[in-house]
């Protein structure tokens, strides 16, 4: 199978690619080479590999810069998207979206499902939104996966290496305590789309490791996991941080249709979460 993965170099899109080569597909890759904003570029690019699966893992993650540069953002968010899904509908292949848990407001007071109506509260959620309905106008055979709280060993940073990084460092840690969501493993993300992509059962899911948590209590996890104290890490309302991107307070993602397909459900979250605290405290150099 012909399988291209954009956004080859980020936290998930690395991850996708590894797996895609452990299947021994026949796999092509872009990060920055390939501006999936460029129609003309992302078109004649699908149309020569005619590949059988697209992964579209590149997007404009920086919710808060998304807020005070909404242009650039929707560029990489929508513009990038429709591009990619119109390439895919001339090239007769599905396509795997990553969107995400900003969808929805945070205020249902209980885990979102598939069937939930999204509410954005922000312009990063808003220009994911845009994307999964242009999407699933174009293209027939598309999975729509939303994800949250992203950790993993690519890309540029993710919460998890900054807390370890700040204790490592014995910087001050004054973390959230009221935004709750399901930390999830890159890696067991980039297997369960593999996994998906692989039923034919086109649609939206959410796909996220099991468990939900605060920020705050996250981060004394992690603490603990190291061999620290987890008090150490001091509570702060969001509404203190004065940040430019409203956050949905409460959005763990419900893997509902996952459980509907009968498909293997990721792990708890502190599994993978351990193994990637040690690795990062294996050598130091990796918390940047």
């Amino acid at each position: 199978m012909r399988v291209v993965v954009l956004g080859s170099a980020g936290q998930l899109g690395s991850e996708v690619a590894a797996r895609c080569a452990s299947r021994g597909y026949e796999l092509q890759t872009f990060d920055r080479e390939l501006d999936v904003a460029d129609g003309r570029a992302v078109r004649e690019t699908l149309l020569s590999l005619r590949p059988d699966l697209v992964f579209n893992c590149a997007a404009f993650t920086d919710v808060d810069e998304a807020e005070r540069n909404p242009l650039e953002s929707a560029r990489v968010n929508f513009l990038g998207a429709q591009n990619v899904a119109l390439a895919c509908r001339e090239a007769d292949c599905p396509l795997v979206f990553i969107s995400t848990d900003y969808v929805f407001d945070g205020r249902a007071g209980r885990p979102y499902n598939e069937f939930d109506e999204p509410r954005p509260v922000n312009f990063y959620g808003r220009s994911k939104l845009a994307a999964e309905r242009c999407i699933a106008s174009l293209l027939h055979r598309h999975y729509l996966v939303r994800t949250q709280w992203l950790f993993g060993k690519g890309g540029r940073g993710n919460f998890v290496r900054t807390i370890v990084r700040k204790a490592w460092r014995g910087e001050e840690l004054r973390v959230v305590a009221d935004e709750y969501g399901s930390p999830t493993y890159a890696s067991d993300l980039a297997e369960a789309l593999c996994l998906l992509a692989e039923t034919g059962q086109f649609g939206t899911y959410h796909l996220t490791n099991q468990g939900e948590c605060s920020r705050l209590e996250l981060a004394r996890e992690i603490l603990e996991m190291m061999g620290m104290d987890g008090e150490m890490a001091q509570p702060i309302l969001y509404e203190e941080l004065g940040l430019p991107c409203e956050r949905p307070p409460y959005a763990p993602l419900d893997n509902f249709c996952l459980r509907l397909l009968g498909l293997p459900l990721l792990r708890h979250y502190r599994e993978p979460l351990e193994e990637y605290v040690s690795w990062l405290l294996e050598d130091p150099r990796r918390l940047g």
